[in-house]
């Protein structure tokens, strides 16, 4: 990697931290446990986009691993990581057809990382009864992921008008 390359993504895995961490304090709908905004997904979706594949891989494990340690544990780490993949997974596929746009990667996105969680709770409770929660997460995953993905479509815009566009090299 070059400096400016180097420089993007600690910027980018910085944001995605502090994303996630402020969305802590944001109130979503707290009688629901579990959801939240999903904010750091705009970083994934800057990745998705204009870097290339092994760099928004490590931007998520980045943001995975590093949000584990400094806000969840090793628990949460779990959870975030089946999520974190199960979501990369889809937004990459997803980018790739053409009629799909941000916002419908977006929601793919979200979509799957609270399937990534669900799958990883069932495992921990040893129980398919918290499959009964996942038509709450998927409402919320359409909700919360359009939302992120209307977000993402403009401030990717404008960091392209501002000249930060695609990054695709080695």
């Amino acid at each position: 990697m070059d400096t400016r390359r180097i420089a993007r993504f600690g910027l980018l895995t910085a944001m995605a931290l502090t994303l996630g961490y402020f969305e802590r304090f944001i109130p979503v709908a707290s009688a629901i446990p579990g959801i939240k905004l999903g904010l750091a997904n705009t970083v994934l979706l800057y990745g998705v986009y204009l870097m290339d594949g092994k760099s928004t891989w490590l931007l998520m494990l980045a943001k995975v691993v590093l949000s584990g340690f400094l806000f969840s544990g090793l628990s949460g780490m779990l959870y975030s990581l089946a999520g974190g993949v199960l979501s990369l997974c889809a937004m990459l596929l997803l980018r790739k057809a053409k009629e799909i746009g941000i916002i419908g990667v977006s929601v793919g996105g979200a979509v799957f990382h609270n399937i990534g969680q669900i799958t990883v709770a069932c495992m921990v409770v040893q129980s398919r009864a918290v499959l009964s929660y996942l038509p709450v997460l998927m409402m919320s995953a359409i909700i919360t992921g359009a939302l992120t993905g209307v977000m993402a479509k403009y401030t990717i815009a404008a960091l392209k008008r501002a000249g930060f566009g695609e990054d695709k090299g080695e």
